[in-house]
């Protein structure tokens, strides 16, 4: 039985992991770290595990992790990650980062956005943890860079696309909304409930951080240059995400070649889920589950692609691609304790 570890496990993403993981029937859960609760039996922290979750939070101690885990969970903000996960990859641990720290391998490009990259040459070993799209190379990785929730709902209807030509790779945009726990779980003016309820704006316009880290996928899989304006919006629901993209076709193609290339593109992924035609996705559908729903419109009078998508930004946003990939550098079946189904109501 594979031994894991979650460092940073009561934050939203790390005690999804958590939750997830403790039903995971390939696993076994050995340490959750935490600066703030150790100490502190975990489901003291979050009740709603309760008798399925008996560890105890403790201080991350990185001899400690690596004594007793084989593969390991970094949910830690920005910045924190990349001042140990190279202790821990040296040591032979396997690490799946839930951060932006190793996400890029441009390391100019990270720090342009972010800060400055003090484990530069790990970079150029990670693996961009998008599952339906690095399969094969997150098989073999010892680091993966978990995309953000963003870009995951971004990145899964356009790459097809622009792989195989059909949409032009300029003048795209991504129009999104979040719910709250996208932000995190420490307290904020911004999130409180008297600033969100009743509320719907947007933030960080055209100059979110999560917008160098697309345009750089989508470059590489389009082989070409891309620009996209991307546009956030924080939305009064603790969780869930739905994008909305703009893309003008090249000339001759029509809704049905659009339908085509992503039913091929994805086939046999099973967390990938092509709505029927006039059907859009919703965030209800997908709540608590793995699954991104994609769905689209093709606008002949106006000649705009209206690509649509849904995902709980925690689970394939977060926690859920996380052990997505760690499935597959376990050579387990991608499913493996994702299969919950989702909520009809």
């Amino acid at each position: 039985m594979t031994r894991v570890a979650v460092v940073g496990a009561t934050g939203y993403a790390g005690a999804e992991l958590v939750r997830i993981l403790a039903g995971h029937p390939a696993v076994t859960l050995t340490r959750v770290t935490s600066r703030q609760y150790a100490g502190v039996p975990f489901a003291d922290v979050f009740p709603a595990l309760s008798g399925r979750v008996e560890l105890i939070c403790r201080a991350f101690d990185p001899r400690d992790v690596i004594e007793n885990a084989d593969i390991i969970f970094t949910a830690l903000p920005h910045k924190v990650p990349m001042a140990i996960v190279p202790d821990l990859v040296a040591a032979g641990r396997r690490v799946i980062d839930l951060s932006a720290d190793f996400r890029f391998r441009n390391v100019d490009l990270y720090e342009s956005v972010y800060q400055p990259h003090q484990s530069r040459d790990l970079c150029g070993q990670t693996v961009y943890g998008l599952c339906e799209v690095y399969a094969e190379s997150i098989t073999g990785a010892q680091l993966v860079g978990n995309p953000g929730c963003y870009p995951t709902s971004v990145l899964l209807p356009l790459i097809p696309l622009l792989r195989q030509g059909l949409v032009a790779p300029e003048g795209l945009v991504a129009d999104s909304k979040s719910g709250v726990s996208g932000a995190g779980r420490g307290a904020s003016l911004t999130t409180h409930i008297c600033e969100v309820a009743e509320s719907f704006k947007p933030y960080k316009v055209a100059a979110h951080r999560h917008n160098p880290e697309m345009e750089a996928i989508l470059e590489e899989q389009a082989g070409r240059p891309v620009s996209l304006t991307f546009v956030p919006h924080l939305v009064p629901m603790s969780r869930g995400m739905q994008t909305t993209i703009y893309a003008r076709p090249v000339d001759g193609v029509d809704e049905a070649a659009i339908r085509d290339c992503l039913s091929r593109f994805y086939a046999g992924r099973p967390f990938v889920r092509l709505r029927p035609t006039g059907k859009a996705p919703d965030t209800r559908h997908v709540r608590g589950t793995n699954y991104c729903d994609i769905g689209m419109v093709l606008d002949d009078r106006r000649h705009c692609l209206v690509l649509m998508s849904a995902i709980d930004n925690l689970v394939k946003g977060a926690a859920g691609q996380a052990v997505q990939n760690m499935n597959l550098m376990l050579g387990f079946a991608e499913t493996t304790g994702l299969d919950q189904v989702p909520y009809p109501v």
